[in-house]
């Protein structure tokens, strides 16, 4: 098996670091320590097409929300040190807002989002709603997923069969769990997130559990490098 690191951001700032937002100071700093540290970056897209173990130390960015922060700050330090990243995009607000959110943060359009080099970003769904699949009926999960599949279909975007559960939630407990599985295969969806901070490991033991490691703005650059490394300690 191989253990794969799977680093979860949101919003960039060029000034603030704190909570979901991480500075784009910061961001730099990471990335350039995973680049020379000889991480190698993947797509999930290859773990599906390949199956087969990475090599050597491994770890997968990826960025929720969409936020047009990302198109601008992220995708260039990505293009940089020559890393790969996943964005999960809820898909209700392409060329909106984050209307979840007191302070609202623009999202990327569509345009945006074919603007970005497939071989540097790949996308995958973030719901359409960004609602709770923890608190909804399955009825209202199964009209969500189809609505964000159409919107991509219609948009003609190249979303990957992903999806990252909006605040990390969903079903789990059975008989609810198994019913909402069954939708995400019935979709299409392989591989699922949450959060769970811990190192994942390949292949993934449940692929609609796949755990990632949320990276928080107010981190030391110390911490950071343990939670790549180690997963959540403490």
């Amino acid at each position: 098996m191989a253990r794969i690191s799977i680093l979860l951001y949101h919003h960039i700032s060029q000034n603030v670091s704190e909570g979901l937002t991480v500075s784009t100071e910061n961001l730099e700093k990471q990335f350039r320590w995973i680049s020379q540290k000889g991480y190698q970056t993947h797509h999930f897209s290859e773990l599906i097409t390949s199956q087969k173990y990475p090599k050597g130390k491994s770890v997968i960015i990826t960025f929720d929300d969409g936020y047009v922060s990302q198109w601008q700050w992220a995708y260039p330090l990505l293009k940089k040190y020559h890393l790969k990243a996943t964005f999960f995009i809820p898909m209700k607000y392409i060329g909106g807002e984050d209307e979840w959110n007191r302070a609202r943060q623009s999202i990327m359009t569509v345009e945006q989002l074919k603007s970005l080099d497939p071989a540097v970003i790949e996308l995958g769904y973030h719901s359409y709603g960004h609602i709770n699949y923890q608190e909804v009926s399955p009825e209202v999960a199964e009209t969500d997923l189809k609505q964000a599949i159409t919107v991509a279909r219609e948009s003609t975007l190249p979303m990957q069969p992903l999806l990252a559960y909006p605040y990390g939630k969903f079903p789990r407990e059975n008989p609810e769990r198994e019913v909402f599985e069954g939708l995400l295969k019935m979709c299409g969806i392989q591989y699922a997130f949450r959060i769970g901070n811990k190192v994942s490991t390949f292949p993934f033991k449940n692929p609609y559990e796949i755990k990632r490691l949320d990276i928080k703005g107010e981190f030391s650059f110390e911490r950071f490098k343990r939670k790549v490394k180690y997963g959540q300690l403490f």
